[in-house]
């Protein structure tokens, strides 16, 4: 039996930045957005404190998916931040609902916005969540992906604001800041479930896209002295760290040092693909299988 082990962390320290500027922007929005009557800019609000809510959390399981593993999680908890990821688009897609019912009300009842104000707003807004996507876009797991593609939607919402404040500053078209608040909130949906669907694929252990299986059992059978392989698995702990096992059954094994070669001769055609864990079982000729 063969095990190889190796752990790679990205850094918390962006998810706790995004966490906190967050928070203290959306506090700024809520007041600003309800100052210049603005439902594109309240029902942002409304989903940025569902973001804050939802980095919090995330910033919490990155850090408990940095901990070793125990009796309790033999692979320790780098699945925590998957977690997160899944938690993150659901509170979206809650919010989002919300947001879909206040512009709707709007629309049919539309009301005069400050454009003066959600212009210096959408200044600030661009500014904040830009610098906060630019921070999270060094992150390699599941979970720092999806704040970063949450951060970029934002910058992109508070440019279309920054638009209409200044259509509005010239011609006052009501149902513009309502229109624009649905487009928007379409649009982070479309994202969020794109997210959502990778999100529960690899909760559900499906082999990540990047890995063709077929071509990496026929790489394998090619390596001198393999005859089959079954029960073999490739799935992933959090969309970074992948994980392989196998039943290799060999054949003209004389001797410990022979199976000992192919062994090693496995492992090095594995070592391109950069499994984080690897379980390899060889099996003999005449050797029946413990798993059926």
């Amino acid at each position: 039996m063969a095990h190889d082990h190796h752990h790679h962390h990205a850094p918390e320290g962006n998810l706790r930045m995004a966490f906190f500027l967050n928070l203290f922007f959306t506090i700024i929005e809520i007041i600003g957005g309800m100052a210049v009557n603005s439902v594109a800019i309240v029902s942002d609000a409304i989903h940025d404190l569902g973001d804050s809510l939802s980095l919090g959390t995330a910033w919490y399981l990155q850090r408990k998916s940095k901990q070793q593993a125990d009796k309790q999680f033999s692979f320790g908890y780098a699945r925590f931040s998957l977690l997160g990821a899944l938690l993150n688009s659901v509170v979206l897609i809650i919010g989002s609902v919300f947001v879909i019912k206040e512009a709707i009300e709007r629309l049919i009842q539309p009301e005069a916005s400050d454009a003066q104000g959600m212009l210096y707003l959408a200044l600030l807004g661009i500014a904040v969540n830009g610098y906060a996507a630019w921070k999270m876009t060094s992150g390699k797991s599941l979970n720092e992906k999806v704040i970063s593609w949450h951060l970029m939607e934002d910058v992109l919402g508070w440019a279309a604001v920054l638009i209409v404040a200044i259509v509005l500053h010239f011609k006052p078209i009501d149902y513009l800041d309502p229109a624009l608040s649905l487009a928007i909130t379409l649009y982070i949906l479309y994202g969020v479930f794109r997210r959502l669907k990778e999100t529960l694929f690899l909760f559900l252990q499906g082999v990540p896209a990047e890995f063709d299986l077929k071509k990496l059992e026929s790489e394998l059978l090619a390596v001198n002295r393999v005859e089959a392989l079954h029960h073999t698995h490739i799935w992933s702990l959090e969309g970074e760290h992948h994980v392989f096992s196998s039943h290799v059954r060999l054949k003209g094994i004389q001797d410990l040092a022979q199976m000992e070669q192919v062994k090693l001769d496995l492992k090095k055609q594995l070592a391109a693909y950069h499994f984080n864990h690897i379980t390899l079982e060889l099996e003999t000729e005449g050797q029946e299988c413990s798993m059926k």
